[in-house]
C-alpha cells in the first residue's frame, strides 16, 4: 500500500501519552500490534495498554477519564450516548477495528438434544462451517419446563444481537423461551463446563477454547448469522475528541496501518506470537491460532474448516463506520431498550456516534480510498461486491426470523 509521507503534514498532538483499554480477545490485535510494531511511536504517541475483564469496566473508565480511548463493542457508542445501559455519555467512533470474530457455542448435552438424530447432527456439523449460512436452532425436542440459559458478553453487544437473531430464526423467542445472562468473556468456558450456562455467544478465542477442552460445540459463527457485522470500534468521548483532534487522528492512523498489516494472512503467525505473550492476552498460541489463521474447529473430534474471513481487520473497507450499520444496530436493540425509537432518533444517533468524516480524514492522510457515502444497502448482498472502482465491500446478509418483535414496531 502506498502510504503518504505524513511527517510535518500532520498537526501536532495535543497529548502524546495515552492510556488505552482492551479486552482479552483475539481481535484486540490491532491495539497490541500498533504498540509492538512501532506504529504508535511512528505517529508520535506513547501508549500504555490496559487489559480489562469486562466491557462495562472499559466503558466506565473511558467515561471517567482513566482511559483516553479503548477497544469498544460496536453498539456501545450508540447505546451509551442514548443512555440506555444505565449511564449516559456522548461517545463516538471514527474507526471500526474489526468485523466478525464471534461464535455461538453450546454445551454437548444441549447440542445433542437439539439434533434430530445422531446422524443428522453429524451431517449438519460437517457442513455448517463451510457454508455461508448457520445451522438453525431447533429446540422443539427439549424436555417440558427445561430452563435453557445462554450467556452473552454485554446486554447491548453485537453478540446479543447475533444470539437473538439466531434464536428467532429457529422460531425461539429470546425473551420468553430461554434465559439470557451477561458474563465476562473470560468466564464463559468455565461457566459452560460447570453447567451454569448451556451455551454462549462470545468472541474468540473462547469458542475455540471450549471446543479444545471438549466442553462445547461451535454451533455457528457470527458471520453466518450476520455477514461481516461490525464488531469492535475505537471509542472515545466526544468531548475528548473535541479537545484532542490531532491526537485522535494520529491514533486512528496508527491503528489503520496495523489493520492493513493484519489483513495479510502471512502476518498472522507473527501476530499470534506477539499477542499471546504474558503482558497481553497471556494465552497459549494454539488457542489463538484457529480464528486468526482461518482454520476453525466446531468439534474437537472433527477436522478444522477453512474460514479465512472469521476476523476481518481491513478487507472490505472494514474500518469505515457505516451509518447504515449503526441504524441496523439500533433497530435490533429496540426490544432490549424496551421503548420505541423513532427513525429521526435512530438517524441522529447514527450521525452523532458513527463519524464517517473522521475515517475519511485519516484515509486521506494514508492515501487510501474511502466510501463517499455514509449509507449502503444492508441485508442485500450474498457475495462481495464493488461499490465503486476502488471500494470492495463484503456480503451483508442477516438471518431472517421465524418470529418477529411486535411490541416495538
Amino acid at each position: 500500500m502506498n502510504y503518504k509521507k505524513t511527517g510535518t503534514s500532520l498537526p501536532s498532538p495535543e497529548k502524546d501519552h495515552l492510556q488505552l483499554g482492551y479486552m482479552r480477545l483475539s481481535d484486540s490485535a490491532p491495539l497490541i500490534l500498533s504498540k509492538e510494531l512501532g506504529l504508535f511511536s511512528k505517529y508520535g504517541l506513547t501508549v500504555e495498554l490496559h487489559r480489562e475483564v469486562s466491557w462495562a469496566n472499559i466503558r466506565d473508565k473511558v467515561i471517567a477519564g482513566a482511559f483516553d480511548a479503548c477497544q469498544m463493542l460496536a453498539p456501545m457508542p450508540l447505546i451509551t450516548t442514548l443512555g440506555a445501559a444505565g449511564i449516559r455519555a456522548p461517545i463516538i467512533t471514527g474507526l471500526a477495528l474489526s468485523l466478525n470474530g464471534n461464535g455461538i457455542t453450546l454445551s454437548l448435552p444441549l447440542w445433542e438434544q437439539i439434533s434430530q438424530s445422531k446422524n443428522d447432527s453429524e451431517s449438519q456439523s460437517s457442513q455448517h462451517l463451510s457454508s455461508d449460512y448457520a445451522v438453525i436452532p431447533h429446540f422443539g425436542q427439549l424436555k417440558k419446563n427445561q430452563q435453557i440459559t445462554l450467556a452473552t458478553v454485554h446486554q447491548f453487544s453485537t453478540h446479543t444481537l447475533l444470539l437473538r437473531m439466531w434464536l428467532k430464526a429457529g422460531g425461539i423467542d429470546p425473551d420468553r423461551d430461554i434465559k439470557i445472562i451477561v458474563l465476562p468473556p473470560e468466564q464463559m468456558v468455565d461457566s459452560l463446563a460447570q453447567g451454569v450456562i448451556d451455551g454462549f455467544c462470545v468472541g474468540e478465542p473462547w469458542n475455540s477454547i471450549a471446543v479444545n477442552y471438549g466442553v462445547g460445540i461451535l454451533a455457528t459463527s457470527g458471520f453466518q448469522v450476520w455477514h461481516n457485522a461490525p464488531e469492535k470500534v475505537l471509542g472515545v468521548l466526544e468531548s475528548w475528541h473535541t479537545r484532542h483532534p490531532a491526537t485522535h487522528l494520529r491514533l486512528r492512523l496508527a491503528l489503520m496501518e496495523t489493520c492493513q498489516w493484519l489483513s495479510d494472512m502471512d502476518n498472522r503467525e507473527n501476530a499470534i506470537n506477539i499477542i499471546s505473550r504474558k503482558e497481553y492476552l497471556d494465552l497459549p498460541d494454539h488457542y489463538l491460532r484457529p480464528s486468526l489463521t482461518g482454520k476453525i474447529s466446531y468439534n474437537r473430534a472433527q477436522n478444522a474448516q477453512e474460514f479465512s474471513n472469521f476476523h476481518v481487520f481491513s478487507k472490505y473497507n472494514a474500518g469505515f463506520p457505516w451509518r447504515s450499520q449503526a441504524e441496523v444496530i439500533l433497530r435490533e436493540c429496540k426490544p432490549l431498550i424496551g421503548k420505541i425509537l423513532e427513525q429521526n432518533k435512530i438517524s441522529s444517533l447514527s450521525q452523532q456516534c458513527f463519524r464517517t468524516d473522521l475515517y475519511r480524514e485519516a484515509a486521506r492522510y494514508l492515501n487510501i480510498p474511502s466510501p463517499t457515502q455514509d449509507y449502503k444497502p444492508e441485508n442485500t448482498h450474498s457475495q462481495p461486491y464493488t461499490l465503486s472502482n476502488e471500494i470492495e465491500l463484503g456480503s451483508d446478509l442477516m438471518m431472517s426470523p421465524l418470529i418477529h418483535d411486535t411490541s416495538t414496531h
